[in-house]
């Protein structure tokens, strides 16, 4: 459209001008150092037009030639990147579907003349890692960071996310502390940090790290009082000595105290480690102000100092939860400690007539069997093994019944109260 016009208004020029030649052709002499030139002014408007024509055909034509090296090099910089842009495409897409040979290729091929090499190197690296080659996967993470050092954090979360995938963890770990220097509030840093200390049960950075975790926003509040609950567990549980799981158990928010399930994690862990007392006055105070099923079964486990204040603590439990059978198999546990074999009987079978279970059956036929019933304990013992195919203590049971284990000394029975 632009030439169309630019023809025609050069057309009307034309014919504008012939017509006004036609009308008046006009006189033009020149005079120069006794040279004289006449002719009619349109003969000397062509004449001037063709000599400016050609003087300016003559001037493109050598500043073409001169900057022709230049041109030719924009071109084949021009192709090269189309070219690299086309290879890019075609490596992503062979990327996407697992192609990791073809794509590796395509996309480093690409890399020296993309107009995104930060996003070929980092496929490529995806594509070498993919195929087991973790230093083909390190240089070309290397090249992305030359290539673009401002997306420092762009290679290394990448970087620290395929060594997490690849299993190096330790190398993983370094990447992301060193990323957490440059970007501490990075959400992304700090969810791979989370999963790195997971999985190498780094129980006490992980709690370091809760705080900036709820802040950022990498979890709610309903994950961050699970996973604290959780650390605080796992960390208790690697206590050997009685001195550390104190030390810990200080450390440990006043809130979580009085979760039920660190609580029971605490008094198995006091009662393994031979301090059966403490785990009996915390599990005692606790069970007097909240019901927990799980701990009331820890509670029959336990002995403290003052067996019968124990009873009969455990025994006011009956008005609120009369036919529980957690707290009558924990009763039925106490009275056998207390060696009042008739109430821990009637326990025993109280419970087990609430919710048969294999363990109460176990307990039942322990005591009949002592109490020289051996044909009565014998039926326990098959309904235990009935209820626990599979339960470890079911090949217990089994060997008791058949007399293959030494049975117990007789007990000192006393009169049933």
């Amino acid at each position: 459209m632009r030439y169309l016009l630019i023809t025609l208004l050069l057309l009307g020029a034309a014919i504008g001008f012939g017509l006004l030649a036609q009308h008046d052709p006009g006189y033009v002499l020149i005079n120069y150092s006794g040279w004289s030139i006449e002719s009619s002014f349109s003969i000397f408007m062509l004449a001037a037009l063709l000599a400016f024509s050609v003087f300016y055909l003559v001037l493109r034509l050598t500043f073409g030639t001169l900057h022709l090296p230049r041109r030719m090099t924009d071109w084949r910089q021009r192709h090269q990147t189309v070219h690299a842009r086309e290879l890019t495409h075609k490596g992503l897409i062979a990327l996407a579907e697992g192609s990791w040979q073809e794509a590796e290729k395509k996309l480093s091929r690409a890399a020296g003349h993309s107009d995104t090499p930060l996003i070929n190197y980092l496929g490529a690296a995806r594509a070498a890692q993919k195929q087991g080659e973790e230093q083909r996967r390190d240089d070309y993470l290397s090249q992305a960071y030359q290539s673009m050092p401002d997306a420092e954090l762009a290679v290394g979360l990448t970087q620290a996310d395929l060594q997490l995938s690849q299993g190096q963890a330790e190398q993983a770990l370094a990447t992301l502390r060193y990323l957490h220097t440059i970007a501490p509030k990075h959400g992304y840093v700090l969810y791979l940090l989370k999963k790195i200390h997971e999985r190498l049960q780094n129980w006490d950075e992980l709690i370091e790290l809760l705080p900036s975790l709820k802040k950022q926003k990498v979890l709610d509040e309903a994950q961050c009082r699970e996973l604290e609950l959780y650390l605080h567990s796992m960390r208790l549980q690697r206590c050997v000595s009685l001195e550390r799981l104190e030390q810990l158990w200080q450390q440990v928010p006043r809130k979580l105290r009085h979760n039920p399930s660190l609580l029971h994690d605490y008094g198995s862990l006091l009662l393994q480690l031979g301090d059966e007392v403490r785990a009996e006055v915390v599990l005692r105070e606790f069970l007097a102000k909240e019901w927990d099923v799980v701990l009331i079964r820890l509670y029959g486990q336990l002995q403290g100092e003052d067996l019968k204040l124990q009873l009969t603590t455990a025994e006011s439990w009956l008005s609120e939860h009369e036919h529980h059978p957690d707290l009558l198999l924990t009763l039925g546990r106490l009275t056998l400690k207390s060696q009042l074999w008739g109430k821990a009987r009637s326990y025993l079978e109280a419970s087990l007539g609430v919710e048969p279970r294999a363990e109460t059956c176990c307990e039942l036929g322990d005591l009949l069997q002592q109490l020289g019933e051996t044909e009565q304990a014998g039926e326990y013992y098959r309904q235990g093994l009935e209820l626990a195919i599979g339960n470890d203590c079911s090949h217990i049971m089994l060997a008791k019944h058949s007399g293959t284990l030494q049975t117990k000394p007789d007990l000192n029975l006393e009169p049933v109260p």
